[in-house]
């Protein structure tokens, strides 16, 4: 399997691999008639050539024996901060569980840190659990949620967030002082998933050696409840954890 750029050659693979995956993540929040005109109306002919022109536009497919079977489409957006905007991943369902979902991630996040952006935005349907928890499995920490139109209908959009530091790496353990003056260090890349957003595993040190507990992504809150089945819930929010592990479906 390789990674490489997009090209117009691509387009109508693209696509297919957009509707199929859609229909694989989604089918059973929408139907597929309006996935099919959504698919059709992002990725017709013209959108995706100009897409595949700007240079603004990062799109990276990953080509299995000469097939498009999955692609990362991302740009970079200027205002207060430089953005860097992921789009839409996809792999298509015969190839989800090969690692493709965290190789095209990790290639967007490689071209869009050389472009200098400040943090790694990423939105999935909240529909969508597996792809919200791959998010989260991957470092991102869930910032924000909006509504967003497909066809006729309204949907949940939640948005994850990769900070990066002053020399552009990953921050995969943040520091946190408390209401009573410790210091904590909260671990991105050490989570579990939670009924409405994941809890991120806490740690006494930055060595990660001494634990101190867990923190809430839906609130920020370490206020948290946890029992001898490991079973979690945050006591402001009420966000719990799940008892079955999620299925890593872009993995």
């Amino acid at each position: 399997m390789d990674l490489r750029d997009a090209t117009t050659s691509d387009i109508r693979q693209i696509r297919t691999v957009a509707n199929e995956s859609m229909k694989a993540s989604y089918g059973h929040a929408i139907d597929e008639e309006t996935i099919e005109e959504a698919v059709e109306g992002w990725y017709d002919d013209d959108t995706l050539s100009e897409w595949l022109t700007d240079d603004a536009v990062e799109f990276i497919v990953a080509v299995d024996d000469g097939d498009v079977v999955g692609f990362v489409q991302s740009y970079v957006s200027e205002g207060r901060e430089t953005v860097g905007e992921i789009d839409w991943l996809h792999v298509i369902p015969d190839h989800r569980g090969e690692g493709i979902g965290s190789q095209l991630l990790k290639r967007a996040e490689q071209e869009l840190t050389t472009r200098g952006v400040d943090r790694i935005e990423g939105s999935v349907l909240a529909d969508n659990e597996a792809g919200a928890d791959f998010y989260a499995e991957q470092g991102f920490e869930r910032t924000d949620d909006r509504q967003i139109e497909i066809g006729e209908e309204s949907f949940e959009e939640q948005t994850y967030t990769q900070r990066l530091d002053d020399e552009g790496e990953r921050i995969i353990t943040e520091e946190r002082t408390l209401d009573d003056g410790r210091t904590v260090y909260i671990a991105y890349d050490d989570a579990v998933r939670g009924s409405s957003a994941p809890f991120y595993a806490v740690y006494m040190n930055p060595d990660r050696d001494e634990r101190y507990g867990w923190i809430c992504g839906e609130d920020q809150s370490f206020d948290i409840a946890m029992d001898t089945m490991d079973r979690i819930e945050c006591n402001t929010c009420g966000n719990k954890r799940k008892a079955a592990r999620w299925d890593a479906a872009y993995l």
